[in-house]
């Protein structure tokens, strides 16, 4: 015992030989303080982490939803690969089979939808991802109907942290 506080530095000996309570105090002392210190330093690590995966997420939401949200007839497959690019996960699979459905219709009907988000909000997050409340009206038209219409929807995104930017892992429609 005496030979490890030593070489931590404490040199207060008693008559007998042995290291004093005060050194190892101050040797429990300086251990307590590292650790809070690290954990300290940790948390706010996590914290800048969080924050910087909130920002990523919430500026690659309003993109990533009006593709995926937003289709036209006359050049579905562009559309579809563009929003591709914005997915990832299980929810890549289910979204190339969904419009792997749709575009037949899409082009029968001459559809045309067009996805704008009006607002958007965090409703959870960590450092690794977050959910995203998005606010989106879908103005669409096709030959069944005469005019424009608007769908008022909202849609929580399940983001993922992909290097510099989010991708949607999952969409709920609420």
């Amino acid at each position: 015992m005496s030979t490890l506080l030593s070489g931590l530095g404490a040199r207060v000996r008693r008559p007998d030989g042995r290291a004093s309570g005060a050194a190892l105090g101050l040797v429990l002392a300086a251990v307590v303080g590292v650790g809070a210190a690290g954990y300290v330093w940790y948390q706010k690590e996590q914290g800048q982490r969080r924050q910087d995966t909130v920002t990523a997420c919430l500026a690659a939401s309003t993109p990533a939803s009006q593709a995926i949200f937003s289709y036209d007839y006359r050049n579905f497959d562009t559309g579809v690969a563009n929003a591709r690019a914005y997915l990832t996960g299980g929810f890549l699979d289910d979204y190339t089979k969904t419009t792997a459905g749709l575009k037949a219709t899409a082009v029968q009907a001459q559809a045309v939808v067009q996805a704008q988000v009006s607002a958007i909000g965090v409703v959870d997050a960590s450092a690794t991802g977050a959910e995203v409340l998005v606010y989106l009206n879908q103005y669409r038209r096709n030959a069944n109907i005469t005019g424009e219409k608007v769908d008022q929807n909202r849609v929580v995104l399940t983001m993922v942290r992909t290097g510099d930017t989010c991708r949607v892992s999952a969409a709920t429609a609420i």
